[in-house]
């Protein structure tokens, strides 16, 4: 967790950054700071803490969250640094368009003692939704500097800093609670004050009087106190349950107060001109969400994104093909006229240059039409929409609803798939999610499917990008039907459990920045993805090119390994290259079709191929449309990339389960190649 420490010059002052999910906190501290991190119109997208600086402020985008009253490892995470973090100043932003309910966060913020800057975000909306607020009034009754900012405008930034280089002068409110609440506060405070020099010791004193053991050692912890306050604190629950107010009682009275706080706040200072919630939003989410037609709305527009991805990207992956492997022979030439010895100069040209020629041909233009499009549709608001369509299957699967949001971060990486996973509260249903998140495939997976389905199961033709699209909409749909039957089967054997609800907020339509989500999905998602798998090609094509020129009697030490594979991968459909090819791609998806072409071609090296050439290569190695449709299956169902196994282990903290993660795809794979391969045979396919 990013703290305080993180001040890296004297006179520094650490600010943290909170707010509910989708205020558009992530865009402010973009603004900020300058970094890019990405941000996108849904729950989730911040799991851990990112810090940047601006002048000698150091600012701390923690998760967004909806309470400091934990439920979650990103609630957790926002709330400890905010209470144990020591931060200097605490910037609550808040949506405009739905302040009465960012207040109650607010509330809870400032009961920390901290100092507080109520930042009122998306103005802009505001306006044009006819909502007018009356920010001196907000202030006065808060008791904390109120301003109200557009998170791209520079005068927003200007009036934040401004802020932050005030010293306090307000007195900010304080909540009442019952009176029973109240009187235990007032005993257990007078213990609190000699300990608590960096917190509020009536937020400290009522976190106390509930019963949460970890966030009660986390406060005695960070104030210093001895076990007598513990003791203290227990004999004054101990009066409260006697009275009727137990722990669950006592939460209910202290959100129930919150809520009746934030409203008065609002009542008379908030003024909607209109109806709250936008009559067209409203509109398009019955047709988006509707149980008749919203599940073909979504296919519709999964196939709609993955047939310009691949209408779009077949010219200037050709053009790009064609100018990389121009340059293999000029490369060559002039290792030659270093005098590199010629063994040298084959292992890296051969193997390191094309290799990786072929990864960036392949993989760049479709990944820079393809992340665009998928951030598109998060900044308008669509994908909190996929996942309430997704709730009611994850729940007959007895996990929570809010797998479906980690699912659709595993499609652009699964790694980061399995990190959103903190956003799910319960342990058994967010170890589910962790366990299943590599059916979907990753970006790293894409260019192996796209290559199958397009050089092998369409080729060229009127219709073929058309047909293309139907047919990845489809292996999309089935990587999607086997996380549910993953799901449903860990549920049922080794995670069993009922499932549990959560709050899935659908944040308002909003009209997408097209130029900075292109600039931004190229730079952080295309060019992160391409330079990760160019790391890997390169060492990988040498490794590949070595073994494919090491000779062991008259079969080189590739051709060695391939054919003691070779009797599994028949039974699968497959043959004992491509199964060689999967296990060097551990490290990363995108090298098993170059290793497969490597593999194939006379002396080990890559040639340049067309998908013509391609498509001739392997047929000649025996290949059917069977074996493109096992390769494709396999491609869904294996185990998962290097970076998502480290993560795996990271989450759960377990080789165990680690290894769960591993072998549950990899089963289903084997499985289903094995039938499917007889039952294709027996068709005689």
């Amino acid at each position: 967790m990013v703290s305080a420490d993180v001040k890296a010059r004297e006179g520094d002052k650490v600010v943290a950054l909170a707010g509910n999910p989708n205020v558009g906190k992530s865009t402010l501290f973009n603004a900020l700071t300058g970094m890019k991190q990405h941000t996108g119109n849904w729950a989730g997208k911040t799991v851990s803490n990112a810090a940047g600086r601006h002048k000698n402020y150091i600012f701390v985008d923690i998760p967004g969250t909806y309470s400091l009253m934990a439920h979650s490892a990103e609630e957790e995470v926002a709330r400890d640094f905010i209470c144990f973090g020591k931060p200097d100043a605490v910037v609550a932003v808040c949506d405009s368009t739905c302040l009465e309910r960012n207040l109650n966060l607010v509330l809870q913020i400032i009961e920390t003692g901290r100092k507080v800057i109520v930042c009122l975000n998306l103005a802009d909306e505001a306006k044009r939704k006819r909502i007018h607020i009356d920010v001196g009034k907000i202030e006065k009754r808060l008791g904390v500097p109120v301003i109200q900012t557009v998170a791209r405008d520079k005068n927003s930034i200007e009036k934040i800093i401004s802020e932050l280089d005030k010293e306090i002068e307000n007195e900010p409110i304080q909540t009442v609670y019952s009176k029973e609440i109240e009187d235990a506060i007032s005993k257990l405070e007078p213990y609190l004050e000699k300990y608590c020099t960096n917190i509020s010791s009536r937020w400290a004193a009522l976190k106390l009087l509930d019963d949460d053991e970890v966030l009660t050692n986390k406060i005695i912890d960070f104030i210093g106190a001895d076990n007598e306050l513990k003791e203290i604190a227990s004999a004054l629950r101990n009066e409260l349950n006697e009275k009727g107010i137990d722990s669950n009682k006592l939460k209910d009275i202290i959100v129930s107060s919150i809520v009746a706080k934030a409203e008065d706040i609002c009542d008379g200072a908030v003024v909607y001109n209109q109806h709250k919630y936008s009559p067209r939003d409203r509109k398009t989410d019955k047709i988006l969400t509707s149980k008749l037609i919203g599940y073909p709305i979504m296919i519709f527009m999964l196939g709609i994104i993955f047939w310009i991805t691949m209408e779009g990207a077949n010219y200037p992956s050709a053009l790009l093909s064609k100018g990389l492997f121009f340059l293999q022979d000029k490369i060559y030439a002039f290792l030659v006229y270093i005098g590199l010895p010629t063994v040298l100069c084959d292992a890296l040209v051969f193997g390191v240059y094309r290799v990786v020629a072929w990864v960036v041909s392949v993989m760049l233009p479709p990944m820079a039409i393809f992340f665009p499009l998928f951030t598109l549709l998060e900044d308008v608001g669509y994908l909190p929409r996929v996942a309430y369509n997704l709730d009611k299957p994850f729940k007959c699967c007895n996990a929570c609803g809010k797998q479906s949001l980690t699912m659709c971060m595993g499609f652009g990486c699964n790694a980061v798939g399995i990190t959103g996973c903190r956003i799910i509260d319960s342990p058994r249903e967010r170890l589910l999610a962790i366990l299943t998140n590599s059916f979907v495939p990753c970006n790293g997976r894409f260019p192996l499917i796209i290559t199958m389905i397009t050089v092998f199961l369409v080729g060229s033709g009127m219709f073929s990008s058309v047909l293309s699209a139907l047919i990845m909409t489809g292996v999309i749909l089935l990587s999607v039907a086997m996380t549910f039957v993953s799901t449903k089967l860990l549920s049922k054997t080794l995670i069993k459990g009922v499932p549990s609800s959560f709050t899935l907020e659908l944040p308002p339509y909003r009209k997408p920045q097209i130029c900075k989500v292109i600039i931004r999905s190229l730079f952080d998602r295309t060019v992160f993805v391409l330079g990760r798998a160019v790391a890997v090609a390169a060492p990988a094509g040498l490794v590949i090119w070595v073994l494919a020129n090491v000779m062991i009697g008259d079969m080189s030490l590739l051709s060695h390994i391939s054919a003691f594979l070779d009797p599994l991968g028949r039974l699968m459909g497959l043959d004992g290259v491509i199964l060689i090819a999967f296990i060097l791609g551990f490290p990363a998806n995108e090298i098993v079709v170059p290793i497969m072409i490597m593999a194939y071609t006379a002396g080990g090296s890559l040639s340049e191929l067309g998908t013509d050439a391609m498509k001739m290569l392997f047929i000649q190695k025996g290949w059917t449309p069977l074996t493109a449709v096992c390769v494709l299956l396999f491609s869904l169902m294996h185990w998962p990339c290097s970076t998502s196994l480290i993560t795996v282990k990271k989450e759960t903290g377990s080789i165990k389960w680690t290894l769960v993660a591993a072998l549950l795809p990899t089963a289903f794979g084997v499985i289903s190649c094995i039938l499917v391969n007889l039952v294709g045979k027996a068709l005689g396919a």
